[in-house]
């Protein structure tokens, strides 16, 4: 487990800290062009989660296909994943240049703090049009590191984040506020910064799996051809599109909770982009252990311990948990702290310490339906998964959020802590499944 999920922390932890002073150099700059760079990244989160699911479906059996030992299986799902990458990639930049001013503009609601929305619209479209150059780069970044951690390289994509994070720090410096001679770039200079550190995060994944051909088996011929066996093909989609539908509607759920909480004014939106911008630096705790729980589990599955599978999964549940609640106890008594560093208003700095500390005590059920989340989706129960995730979001956590935002005049922080709570019926809905066992399951006992 810390082979796997130490390296999987610290990329997260690199990944999540570069946002956060991302956020943080542009906040010093304003709240107009924090609340425009917040809004974008909204909208990119969408992106970066399609991109997950695209080839979660794939990496369902990279991990089993590794667990037994199959390298031409594995390199055949590292082709599956290239080429939904590049689908999901054109899809989305089509839509993020051709529609970016819609989109952008349902964030924008009026506020009694006098933020200035078309300001706010400039800054957000400055920002959008240099982001879209990277999402090629990092689609491709999840599609080899995805690849490399399932195979147990997991040193590498920590590595790569070690030098994204560099990369992105130091050009933010340097172009957001014009030090060494540059021009004082503002969120054109964070978006720069950004997409030349996923270019350079790219490069060193891409170029240590092609100098070593001998850990990493499956790139030898990866690029000869892109033929993949009918049955694989077949498995991904039964297995996969129930999945990168449900990441899918899962982002575009998200993003319209973030949406109904926007209508209480553009500070609801820099508080809220705070919150998780912070929030997700402590969450990696879970995320890390989620991957290892996909990992380990699959690759026992995979190789036939079943009984293994449910001991091991049971534990890293148990510790996640555990160190979740430690974890979250640390965010809440800190929670003051990360809004002070903003140059933006009290009343902004003063909600944003408030969501946070909702976040510090959820955080032991997130971690719960994290894990849960993960040991389904090992076991190749995706349509479970999708009933168990977006179904939620889009049939519970929306219309509430949006009755409650529109048809009443609860404050944002209410309303947060409201739809936060119903994490709890997935808590024991997800118990529930764990306890019957339905994930228990080897995929790839047949050849393909």
């Amino acid at each position: 487990m810390a082979v796997i999920a130490l390296p999987v922390l610290v990329q997260n932890i690199i990944t999540n800290f570069v946002s956060l002073v991302d956020n943080i150099m542009v906040g010093q700059v304003g709240t107009e062009q924090m609340s425009g760079v917040a809004i974008v990244n909204q909208l990119i989160f969408v992106f970066n989660i399609c991109i997950f699911g695209g080839i979660s479906g794939a990496g369902i059996f990279t991990a089993q296909y590794h667990g037994k030992g199959d390298h031409k299986g594995v390199r055949d799902t590292f082709r599956a994943k290239l080429i939904i990458c590049l689908a999901v990639t054109l899809i989305a930049a089509g839509v993020l240049f051709f529609y970016n001013d819609g989109l952008i503009s349902l964030f924008l609601h009026r506020s009694d703090d006098g933020l200035d929305l078309l300001k706010t619209l400039g800054f957000a479209k400055d920002y959008i049009y240099i982001m879209l150059l990277g999402l090629l780069p990092f689609a491709l970044t999840q599609a080899y590191s995805g690849t490399l951690r399932e195979t147990g390289q997991t040193v590498v994509p920590m590595c790569a984040g070690i030098v994204a994070f560099v990369t992105n720090v130091t050009l933010n410096y340097i172009l957001i506020f014009g030090k060494l001679g540059a021009p004082e770039l503002g969120v054109q200079g964070a978006a720069m910064a950004t997409v030349i550190a996923r270019y350079a995060e790219c490069l060193v994944v891409i170029l240590w799996a092609h100098t070593n051909k001998k850990k990493c088996k499956f790139i030898k011929g990866a690029y000869r051809s892109f033929k993949i066996p009918k049955a694989l093909v077949k498995d991904i989609a039964t297995k996969g599109a129930p999945l990168i539908f449900n990441e899918v509607m899962w982002s575009l759920g998200t993003t319209t909770l973030v949406q109904c909480y926007s209508l209480r004014g553009l500070e609801a939106v820099s508080a809220m982009n705070i919150s998780s911008t912070v929030s997700n630096l402590f969450f990696c705790a879970f995320f890390a252990l989620g991957s290892a729980v996909s990992i380990i589990v699959g690759q026992l599955l995979g190789a036939g311990e079943l009984d293994r599978a449910v001991d091991e999964d049971r534990k890293l549940i148990a510790l996640a948990v555990a160190v979740c609640f430690a974890v979250g106890a640390v965010l809440f008594l800190a929670a003051p702290l990360f809004p002070s560093v903003y140059n933006t208003t009290d009343s902004i700095k003063t909600l944003a310490t408030s969501l946070l500390r909702v976040a510090a005590v959820m955080m032991p059920l997130n971690a719960f339906v994290h894990m849960a989340y993960f040991t389904l989706r090992s076991g190749g129960k995706t349509i479970v998964t999708f009933l168990f995730d977006s179904v939620f979001v889009w049939g519970v956590s929306i219309p509430v959020a949006f009755a409650l935002s529109r048809f009443t005049g609860l404050p944002v922080l209410e309303l947060y802590i409201i739809v936060q709570s119903l994490e709890l019926i997935k808590c024991i809905i997800g118990f529930i499944m764990l306890k019957k066992k339905l994930w228990v399951q080897n995929l790839v006992t047949k050849e393909n």
